[in-house]
């Protein structure tokens, strides 16, 4: 039995902590083994699952290339596990991948899919892959991505997650591929807010993506100099972030910015409706821009494709070696590989001290 508890390594600039408790004994401990030897893997299949990513094409275009290094047939699976359910299996070759690395989105497409929950839809699944002799899958994707990848494996499927996901929530790795060219876009919106905002001398609310994480909007406020920065991570009062902007007001700033994660409560469809009333008590004249997708249809920056290239070719030496049912992931700045197993039993948070950072440097 192992256990282990605490803060995981810093990454991302060193904004995140892994608090994790977890047990593993028995046969299912730890990455599988495959119990086919690797010499005799003739067939792998990759697909994208979940919200795009800036990178993924780089991560697939890695699978492909590394895949048909190693002898392999690959294929790819369009529009994620709905498309394993329908059979939507295509082969590809170094060509077919050839053009994409500076391409955002993914070119298998990708599709949420509520209806693998389901253990008939699952088995379904698995018996299409088997009839397409298939015997080895990487799931390039984030939380959900990850979960499915894991209940393939619990059927003991070869499988390889590569954490990919902008809202950078996937715990066992530092940083996800797309979080960097995310954090870049909303940073060049903020900037852009900021002129705008001086101009009139106005208080912009920016909303940002990251579903439950407030990762991108603790980056994005503290890189963009935010009076205020709300995340799902921390409650706090609207009548709070009212006193920064009365303050920012009476210090004679110009401009002021409260950058507010989506999954945050308040939002900012609920910070405009919190002053309605107190239009003039704030001194500042309050508008809100919620950059909603277009964070994640950007050209992935070199950080990202790296990344992906990295992880993805990580992914398929796993595969190679006879290793499955992990995620493979940045850990100390090195690609590493975590069993699934641990995954589901860990929980990633923020780093609160940057929050406080933030605060401070907001005068």
């Amino acid at each position: 039995m192992i256990e282990a508890s605490g803060a995981g390594a810093k990454g991302h600039f060193g904004v995140y902590r892994n608090t994790f408790s977890f047990a593993r004994e028995g046969p299912r401990a730890g990455p599988r083994r495959c119990r086919m030897p690797p010499a005799f893997m003739k067939r792998i299949a990759v697909l994208t699952s979940g919200g795009d990513a800036p990178g993924m094409n780089a991560a697939i275009r890695t699978v492909v290339r590394m895949g048909i290094s190693e002898g392999w047939e690959v294929y790819g699976i369009r529009n994620g596990y709905a498309g394993l359910l329908e059979e939507r299996l295509d082969p590809l070759g170094a060509r077919d991948v050839g053009g994409i690395l500076h391409r955002g989105g993914t070119v298998l497409g990708s599709a949420r899919f509520p209806m693998w929950k389901d253990p008939d839809i699952r088995k379904q699944a698995l018996a299409n892959l088997l009839d397409h002799k298939i015997e080895g899958l990487i799931v390039i994707g984030g939380n959900g991505s990850q979960t499915g990848a894991w209940a393939l494996a619990q059927m003991d499927f070869p499988v390889v997650g590569v954490a990919s996901t902008i809202d950078n929530d996937l715990s066992c790795t530092e940083i996800t591929i797309g979080v960097d060219t995310a954090l870049n876009i909303a940073l060049e919106s903020i900037d852009r807010l900021r002129t705008t905002a001086s101009s009139h001398k106005r208080a912009f609310v920016v909303e940002v993506m990251g579903r439950n994480c407030g990762y991108l909007a603790l980056m994005a406020g503290l890189a963009g100099g935010a009076e205020a920065i709300l995340v799902p991570e921390a409650k706090i009062n609207p009548d709070d972030i009212g006193a920064d902007l009365q303050g920012a007001w009476a210090r004679g700033k110009q401009h002021a910015l409260v950058v507010v994660a989506e999954g945050a409560t308040p939002n900012a469809a609920g910070l405009l409706k919190h002053f309605e009333g107190s239009r003039g008590q704030l001194g500042f004249d309050l508008r809100a821009t919620i950059l909603g997708h277009v964070q994640r249809g950007g050209v992935p920056g070199a950080f990202d494709r790296l990344l992906a290239t990295r992880l993805s070719a990580g992914a398929v030496e796993r595969l190679r070696n006879g290793q499955y049912g992990c995620l493979v992931g940045l850990v100390g700045g090195e690609v590493q590989s975590t069993p699934l197993d641990v995954l589901m039993q860990t929980t990633k948070t923020i780093d609160f001290n940057l929050l406080k950072l933030a605060r401070v440097l907001a005068v």
